[in-house]
């Protein structure tokens, strides 16, 4: 099994619960503030943070949350939280115990999921608690004047999150798509992809059903302009023959050379070994391993390298991925 997460420490940010409201069936806003009154780390739109939750026992979890404020206002992080019916502890404790005026720590924000600022047209695609990102992004564009739409999937109204502010941001057009209702139908993506201009980027955050669905629908359309961000791992791929035997794993900078076997994670062989690998979800979602490639060829099990992303190979998970050399050096 793969090591507990560990949030960079040196990064850690002391925040205070300033004011908790609810967005939508199941799903509630949290506003973070600093302790100390200070301005909050800069972030893009796209970006998330760790957050530490209390677990039983003293235990403590680290779980990211994409951030939905206006990325010019650092006065306060937003970042909304679906309750999972499966939660290992991180929503329900956000949901259930957490209290206005509590403290909490958080990691400075990073971003995986990157707003393109100067398309012609930017087309978003939520589904449920996957609009927190898009969010950001409709009001980054907003403020740029820059033309964006958004198709904000949800069963029913009452669990469609931020509607309300979106359709009040000026430049955009926002297309409610409710399932769940007498009538209702799933997202057509001929709408998303169908009539697009060239200059068109593409974003897709949500359930895994909606995410699979868009990256089928998206082929054909140039890597580069087609963004996803999965907040669960996507489905397994089928391993390139060969690719679950052992293999070198060189750290260039720490001077440190692990052999990972077969049935065992990287970031484990290279932790046992005395290294050292920021790290947090260990499951390829939210990208705080993720590490250049100095040589070698990566096997991507991640759901953060997406398209021409991971056709580079220039990057690497570290907590899911392998290596399809024999060897792989890394920037560490």
């Amino acid at each position: 099994m793969t090591t507990s997460p560990d949030m960079d420490q040196q990064a850690a940010l002391s925040v205070r619960v300033h004011r908790i409201r609810t967005l939508a069936e199941g799903i509630r806003e949290i506003e973070l503030r600093a302790t100390d009154g200070d301005r909050l780390p800069a972030f893009t739109a796209g970006a998330h943070i760790d957050v530490e939750v209390p677990a039983p026992g003293g235990a403590v979890l680290v779980r990211q949350y994409s951030l939905a404020g206006d990325p010019a206002d650092r006065s306060r992080y937003l970042i909304g939280v679906g309750l999972d019916a499966l939660s290992r502890g991180g929503s329900k404790y956000l949901h259930d115990a957490l209290r206005e005026g509590d403290a909490l720590r958080i990691g400075a924000p990073r971003n995986h999921f990157p707003l393109n600022e100067g398309a012609g047209l930017s087309r978003l695609v939520a589904g449920g608690i996957g609009v927190t990102p898009l969010v950001a992004m409709a009001r980054r564009l907003s403020a740029l004047g820059r033309p964006w739409e958004l198709f904000l999937c949800a069963r029913t109204p009452e669990r469609a999150a931020y509607l309300p502010e979106l359709q009040a941001l000026p430049g955009g057009r926002v297309m409610p798509v409710f399932d769940g209702v007498p009538g209702g139908r799933p997202i057509d993506f001929a709408a998303v992809f169908g009539d697009a201009p060239d200059d068109t980027h593409f974003y897709c955050c949500g359930p895994a059903s909606l995410m699979e669905a868009f990256e089928a629908a998206a082929q054909g359309v140039s890597a580069n302009r087609v963004h996803v961000e999965w907040f669960k791992p996507r489905a397994p791929v089928p391993p390139v023959e060969g690719s679950d035997r052992s293999f070198t794993v060189k750290l260039a900078r720490q001077g440190i050379e692990v052999t990972v076997p077969a049935g065992k994670s990287m970031l484990d062989a290279i932790l046992e070994a005395g290294g050292n690998v920021p790290h947090s979800c260990c499951d390829g979602v939210c990208g705080t391993c993720e590490t250049r490639v100095l040589d070698g060829i990566p096997d991507h099990r991640d759901s953060v390298l997406f398209g021409a992303d991971a056709e580079a190979n220039d990057r690497i998970i570290v907590c899911v991925s392998r290596a399809r050399s024999a060897t792989l050096t890394l920037d560490l």
